[in-house]
């Protein structure tokens, strides 16, 4: 496709370093670019209107175009359109959203520091643990454990907690220091005959064996998304968080819970935490806490995290960390009114009764000759294509058949993403059950589409 360079397409190629993109491949395509957009669709600048089923990146929460959001965001603007919170410095937002961050916590939470994106925030947890651990004097307590395919970011050291090849590959990652045990995808990674709760003392002992290994004494802390996300919509498997809290709790290891996807409703209750039992020390939230409407991101500390870290800034005389825009006012006002949103509408409820549809629609495409499972809770779901169902293998290079049918999904108006052969469903958490209808009929004829065209 070829776009005259005076258009927004060409000019985006012209100039636009993109995110997630094969750069080469952009020069010959070009981008979506969208216009507007209300509820659960946007429209792109020719006219056509498509359902967001990925919520933007999992992150449009109450929709596109609210105007509460607006309002809060003029309304703060115009009163005070920054500040910032160093050097004894606060304003009135930033301190009502600790507060209700605190008040909302899934188990009992000490103090909110803010932070911009959840990479930002991942890696401040990263930075504050080392902190701690020397105001304890365990200066050899500094190495992080997360997960293969699990996801926490983009910076040098939250890319390392990832755990995707590609956010390694020729970024001469991970750091020293990060180490990572199994992926907890029974469909996928299970032996031959082996149950969930099997296959999750099973993962409970490789961690095990990666703690001993390395020296209890030189852990820090576990990261883990209550279900990962960009890794491919990996749902625990029956008794996993209950067997790795255990072994954490053996050798005395934080848990750090990455809320960035799960957090605010997305898994039918407020928090992932919550759905899976999870108590964590640490959590880390951003995306639907300001539905997106403007980069916000926060960590949670418990008081076991928070003293030590308050002892060692009083002997240092600061905590020297920190952003400009750390709790932007305009940002905090947004999200606090977001987060009222979510409650008087009820969205959270919404969640559990349309993400059951949702769960039950993508389970009755098992039986397609594309479909190796389906797998999901509440409103956050995925499909994994495969050409072979018995060896759960699909096209070559990975990603081709997955990429196949986004773009199909694309011609139809829907906008999904694969990561990998896994397509997502992460609709803004307003929708109804005759738009997920929408949204699941379209990628149904996808598959058709993609089978036709591949002569299965």
């Amino acid at each position: 496709m070829t776009h005259a360079p005076n258009s927004p397409e060409g000019r985006d190629i012209a100039h636009h370093l993109h995110a997630y993109t094969n750069a080469r491949r952009h020069q010959e395509i070009g981008p979506l670019v969208a216009e507007r957009g209300e509820g659960v669709y946007i429209h792109d600048i020719h006219g056509k209107r498509y359902i967001e089923a990925m919520a933007g990146l999992w992150s449009v929460g109450v929709g596109f175009s609210e105007p509460r959001l607006v309002d809060a965001a003029v309304r703060q603007m115009k009163q005070l359109p920054f500040y910032h919170t160093f050097g004894h410095k606060s304003h009135g937002p930033v301190i009502d959203l600790a507060e209700k961050l605190v008040s909302i916590a899934p188990v009992p939470m000490s103090k909110v520091f803010f932070t911009n994106s959840g990479s930002e925030a991942n890696d401040t947890v990263m930075k504050l643990l080392r902190y701690r651990s020397n105001a304890m004097g365990e200066p050899q307590k500094k190495k992080f454990i997360s997960r293969m395919r699990g996801y926490h970011g983009v910076t040098m050291a939250s890319a390392s907690l990832t755990g995707l090849p590609n956010n390694h590959r020729s970024f001469d990652l991970p750091i020293e220091g990060v180490l990572h045990t199994s992926s907890p995808h029974h469909w996928r990674e299970a032996l031959p005959g082996e149950s969930e709760e099997a296959f999750a003392t099973r993962l409970a002992a490789d961690l095990e064996a990666l703690i001993l290994k390395e020296g209890p004494e030189t852990i820090a802390a576990f990261f883990g998304e209550p279900v990962m996300g960009a890794g491919g919509v990996v749902i625990p498997p029956a008794t996993y968080w209950e067997k790795i809290q255990a072994v954490l709790r053996k050798y005395d290891i934080l848990l750090v819970a990455d809320e960035v996807i799960c957090g605010f409703g997305r898994t039918g209750n407020m928090w992932g935490s919550t759905t899976y039992g999870m108590t964590p020390d640490v959590l880390v939230c951003s995306k639907q806490l300001s539905s997106s409407y403007l980069p916000i991101s926060a960590l949670m500390i418990n008081e076991r995290v928070f003293e030590p870290i308050a002892d060692e800034s009083n002997r240092i005389g600061t905590l020297g960390h920190g952003f400009t825009a750390g709790g932007h006012p305009v940002a905090a006002a947004v999200a606090l009114e977001n987060l009222a949103i979510i409650e008087e509408r009820g969205l959270v409820d919404n969640v559990r009764t349309v993400g059951a549809h949702l769960q039950k629609r993508l389970k009755g495409l098992e039986g397609h000759r594309l479909v190796g499972e389906t797998r999901g809770v509440a409103l956050i779901g995925a499909v994994e294509v495969v050409i072979d169902k018995a060896a759960k293998t699909a096209l070559d290079p990975v990603g081709k058949l997955g990429a196949l049918v986004a773009s199909l999904m694309q011609e139809r108006g829907v906008i999904s993403r694969n990561m990998g052969e896994a397509i997502a469903f992460c609709p803004p958490m307003i929708i109804t059950e005759a738009q997920v209808d929408d949204m699941v009929d379209a990628f149904a004829a996808s598959l058709d589409e993609a089978q036709r065209q591949l002569g299965l």
